[in-house]
């Protein structure tokens, strides 16, 4: 058994933003707690440029959204050894089989099976920690595999954090019988419609660049928690950050330093609801 007080923290193989991982990280090692880092496929995560840069200007804010102390913490960060040899999910977490498989019924047992397994696993963890940026995108968010790890830390009753495209995981994470998202019922936040790009959502190792995002979060969000739910965007607020336990939201980088402090008052001061 790894000691307890870890943070099991999952980034994109395709570009994470660099201060949505280094403030959650910043605060939960002053408190004590470790971060155990997790991809898709184990590659090593790499931030994405932007936010590397001081001088980038985020184009529906209008202005920098890095700071240069953040910037350079960032870029130190990201050339050390510490993202090196990340947990390989695919490794630990089964796929689900196709309807159209042979011998379907057993496969899914032993799918099943092995969930099972996985999920128990957790318990080595204090907390699930999701990173955002564009790369979430491509691997993370309709990864049904993540889906098991969120509902594994669910269904234990521990706190899960996501930042930014992060929190688009939470909504498409659902048990497959009803089919009825995790935030079902629950107050979110996350990217609002005038945070979101016209023009240049792009990812790590590829040279693609999908113009705008290929969905409007906060729209998704919205239908997501249903009528006895709420999403809060707080646009026009600096930071908005959401605890509806087990469940800690944030909008955007901005609020990265906030959700790290938030995620510490819940998993050491019991805070159970925060920002609503």
């Amino acid at each position: 058994m790894m000691q307890q007080k870890r943070i099991l923290t999952v980034l994109s193989e395709y570009g994470y933003w660099g201060e949505e991982l280094l403030g959650p990280m910043e605060h939960l090692e002053a408190a004590g707690y470790g971060l155990d880092l997790m991809t898709p496929r184990g590659g090593r995560p790499h931030a994405l440029p932007p936010s590397l840069d001081a001088d980038f200007i985020d184009p529906p804010l209008g202005g920098p959204v890095t700071s240069a102390a953040t910037a350079a913490k960032v870029r130190a960060l990201d050339a050390s050894a510490r993202l090196d040899a990340p947990r390989c999910l695919a490794d630990w977490f089964p796929e689900r089989p196709y309807f159209s498989a042979a011998n379907f019924l057993r496969a899914l047992e032993a799918y099943n099976d092995r969930l099972k397994v996985a999920q128990a696993s957790l318990a080595d963890y204090a907390g699930l920690l999701l990173i955002g940026g564009s790369g979430p995108i491509v691997d993370m968010v309709n990864n049904q595999r993540l889906h098991d790890v969120i509902a594994g830390f669910y269904r234990a009753d521990k706190p899960i954090c996501a930042i930014c495209y992060g929190v688009a995981c939470l909504a498409f994470a659902r048990d497959l019988n009803d089919r009825r998202s995790l935030l079902h019922g629950r107050h979110v936040t996350g990217h609002t419609v005038e945070y979101d790009y016209h023009d240049g959502t792009g990812f790590l190792n590829t040279d693609l660049n999908m113009g705008p995002p290929p969905y409007t979060l906060e729209y998704i969000l919205r239908d997501t928690v249903g009528p006895n739910g709420q999403y809060h965007g707080n646009f026009g607020k600096r930071t908005s950050v959401i605890v509806d336990y087990p469940f800690i939201t944030a909008r955007s980088n901005q609020c990265s330093y906030e959700a790290g402090a938030v995620f510490v008052a819940v998993l050491d001061k019991g805070v159970r609801r925060y920002g609503w």
